[in-house]
């Protein structure tokens, strides 16, 4: 079946997360995704464990499949020639370098497009290139921090508290690669490539939505607030006889059927809850009815009969509880591939889901310059002349 990147080259110089995140979502739609690493060590995370799945580092496993692995040393000359050859044959080039990194090198964008005015060349840092904090070095939990996320994330009265995942990270790669693809399609008019600037300072500003307008709004910045949904009610964490149960009743139907399952049908009319601003308002009267009462039952007791009468609500499920779900199962978003030392390795699936032309998982992440020959040859470099590459450090 035809992927729809099927003709796409990007050439990957990125590290960690972001970058390659992006990548191998481009990757995962067919494209080919030649990743540039180190030969001392290659990517940061391979390194970055435990845990590890054999003798790889589960953090690399889970952003590198469908690419091919070469080492470049661009501190050479020689191997920077390499990489140049690369971006004359390439559709899109990733970096992640801090600003002005790779113009170090002679390899920015400027030096590039004299050799390939089609290419896209795709730079993400913490902050972009313009600005006062351009030359900060980025770190997700600071960009957490600065952006605006911890300060409305954790219990009310408790410590900042970071995402459980690089979310900044992995928001910039979704806008990554939303931005290359819209490159991609634009070039089709006028064959001609351009520079993005994607910082995942901004990423994650734009992602405030709703919360920064509650600012906007009223001058007044939003605080922690736990599970807690700052407009709706009832609409967060609650503790059971065993363990939480979570509740959204994000409508008043909802509501009103919430009450007949905790049987307290009274609530329906009370002039205190009778909507949903008058639950927010008095939000703190409605938990002290509340909380009391859902302590009287298990978790599954009231998932069960909330889900009778189709009022949202959960148990909160960990990895091993979300990965045996039939969900998960039913949408292929629990996958394995063949590792060459590893053997089966599982792997999440592919969220997007295009009917005509589907992603699809074709190659394991690759080990550290697995594919120095395959690549180099494809450039046209002969056996003896990858011997020299070797021999002068240049891969």
């Amino acid at each position: 079946m035809k992927s729809p990147l099927k003709d796409v080259k990007i050439l990957d110089a990125s590290r960690v997360l972001a970058g390659p995140y992006a990548s191998m979502m481009l990757g995962d739609l067919g494209a080919d995704v030649v990743k540039v690493e180190r030969p001392d060590g290659g990517d940061q995370t391979r390194e970055w464990g435990p845990p590890k799945v054999g003798d790889q580092s589960a953090y690399y496993l889970s952003t590198n499949r469908n690419k091919r692995s070469i080492t470049i040393n661009l501190k050479r000359e020689e191997g920077r020639e390499v990489f140049r050859k690369l971006a004359e044959d390439s559709d899109v080039i990733i970096e992640n370098f801090r600003t002005g990194g790779m113009e170090k090198f002679g390899l920015g964008y400027e030096d590039l497009k004299k050799l390939n005015p089609r290419v896209i060349y795709c730079s993400i840092t913490g902050y972009g290139e313009t600005g006062p904090w351009k030359n900060r070095p980025a770190y997700d939990i600071i960009l957490q921090a600065e952006g605006g996320f911890m300060s409305i994330t954790g219990e009310e009265d408790g410590p900042p508290v970071r995402i459980g995942v690089a979310l900044v990270d992995i928001i910039t790669a979704l806008y990554a690669t939303q931005s290359i693809l819209a490159a991609l399609h634009e070039r089709g008019d006028n064959e001609e490539g351009q520079k993005i600037d994607v910082s995942m300072f901004d990423c994650e500003i734009s992602t405030l939505t709703y919360m920064a307008n509650y600012y906007f709004a009223t001058g007044q910045a939003p605080k922690r607030n736990g599970s807690k949904h700052p407009t709706i009610a009832p609409y967060q964490a609650f503790e059971t006889k065993d363990d939480y149960v979570i509740i959204g009743a994000g409508s008043q139907a909802i509501w009103n059927r919430f009450c007949e399952v905790i049987e307290r049908e009274d609530l329906k009319n009370d002039p205190r809850f009778e909507d949903n601003s008058k639950r927010v308002e008095n939000r703190e009267e409605l938990e002290s009815i509340l909380i009391p009462l859902f302590k009287k039952k298990t978790t599954a007791e009231w998932v069960s009969e909330m889900k009778a009468k189709d009022v949202p609500a959960t148990s909160v499920n960990d990895m091993e509880e979300v990965f045996n779900t039939n969900q998960v199962e039913a949408r292929n978003m629990l996958r394995s591939i063949d590792h060459p030392t590893i053997g089966e390795l599982q792997s999440i699936g592919i969220p997007i889901k295009l009917g005509k032309t589907p992603g699809s998982i074709r190659k394991h992440p690759p080990l550290l310059g697995e594919h120095n020959e395959e690549v180099l040859q494809e450039l046209g470099y002969g056996e003896s002349e990858i011997d020299e590459l070797r021999r002068a450090g240049a891969i």
